[in-house]
């Protein structure tokens, strides 16, 4: 009888110390927003995309003006049309229809393939910053022994150490 009033005694000692190191977890939060946005790479990398993104936009125009020169001119020869000329403009309109429908295939793509090298340019910079970032992120909790780190402007975890997962007694909860 002793031995189990001894055994109970050690379990109720290593649940109570369990459950104080647990209460002790430390949790942090950072704006990692924030973080990116001080760092001198940041700026750097924004103003090479608002410069890529402008030299883009430029293009674009130039190709929507153009477009839009042919169409006030297929609207003029549409408009200036007549019984004497009407053989010649029908073909002069034909062919700016077709060039015009070949101008907005180009314009569509080129608004793609825009959007798309934007984005690889953004990744491109934006990445070893973020790096960076998350390096400093986890320096920092493991050496003020922080056990988790939320991010307050994604609302997720950036760090944890230790801690209980809780998977599998939810899922025996929800009968998984």
């Amino acid at each position: 009888m002793k031995n189990v009033w001894k055994g109970v005694v050690v379990a109720a000692g290593l649940l109570v110390a369990t459950q104080v190191s647990n209460a002790q977890q430390k949790i942090g939060h950072i704006n990692s927003q924030e973080l990116m946005q001080a760092t001198p790479e940041f700026k750097n990398a924004q103003t090479q995309i608002q410069t890529l993104r402008e030299t883009k936009d430029k293009e674009y125009q130039g190709m929507v003006e153009l477009y839009q020169k042919k169409q006030t001119e297929a609207n003029e020869k549409a408009m200036n049309r007549s019984e004497a000329n009407k053989a010649t403009l029908d073909t002069e309109i034909q062919g700016l229809v077709a060039e015009m429908r070949q101008m907005e295939e180009r314009i569509q793509t080129t608004g793609n393939q825009a959007q798309e090298e934007l984005q690889k340019k953004y990744q491109e910079l934006m990445s070893p910053i973020e790096t960076k970032v998350m390096t400093a992120i986890n320096a920092v909790a493991k050496d003020k022994g922080y056990a988790y780190i939320l991010d307050l402007a994604s609302g997720s975890l950036l760090y944890f150490e230790g801690g209980e997962d809780l998977t599998a007694a939810v899922k025996t909860k929800l009968g998984i």
